[in-house]
């Protein structure tokens, strides 16, 4: 049996180099609700971001879609759902995962731990510890598809002047 052969040009387009990432502190309509700040760096994929101008690392997407979350303590995502499983990667620090229609459960998870969201569900998260933290979120599908918010985080999102189109991206 032969290998798949692939030229350096190729494996580097399949590169990601965290210095060279660029992040977007508006990728979601939550963004300006205080405690929701944070920056959302595309990594693999559009994943589920809002943001249609944030750039894309590694645009090869094959099955899944990989997104670097960067929260100051006590900030996060409000709940929300997706159509697909997410699966949550503490890569330092220390955060919350609450999920259910009101938030109302809740698990911790320390440096390197991960937690798999089944799709559907309601969820958030938070940086708990008292530093900067990234976390990793992956989806499991080639087109991930589009948020679906609490009505009431719709609504503190456009007293803070943001909203989505049709199309489920933000208006400028």
């Amino acid at each position: 049996m032969t290998t798949q052969k692939i030229s350096m040009e190729e494996m580097l387009s399949r590169t990601a180099r965290f210095k060279e990432l660029k992040a977007s502190k508006e990728a979601f309509v939550d963004t300006r609700i205080p405690g929701h700040e944070r920056e959302i760096f595309n990594v693999i994929g559009e994943g589920v971001t809002e943001d249609s101008i944030l750039e894309v690392a590694i645009t090869a997407v094959e099955g899944f879609n990989v997104t670097y979350i960067g929260a100051d303590p006590g900030k996060g995502a409000a709940l929300h759902s997706h159509r697909t499983v997410e699966v949550f990667y503490a890569m330092t620090g220390c955060w919350a995962l609450y999920w259910g229609d009101k938030g109302d459960q809740e698990i911790e998870m320390a440096t390197m731990d991960m937690v798999s969201v089944p799709a559907g569900v309601m969820r958030g998260f938070r940086n708990i510890g008292n530093k900067y933290a990234y976390m990793m979120a992956m989806h499991s599908a080639t087109d991930a598809g589009r948020v679906t918010w609490s009505p009431k985080v719709l609504e503190l999102a456009r007293q803070t002047g943001l909203e989505l189109d049709d199309d489920g991206y933000l208006l400028s």
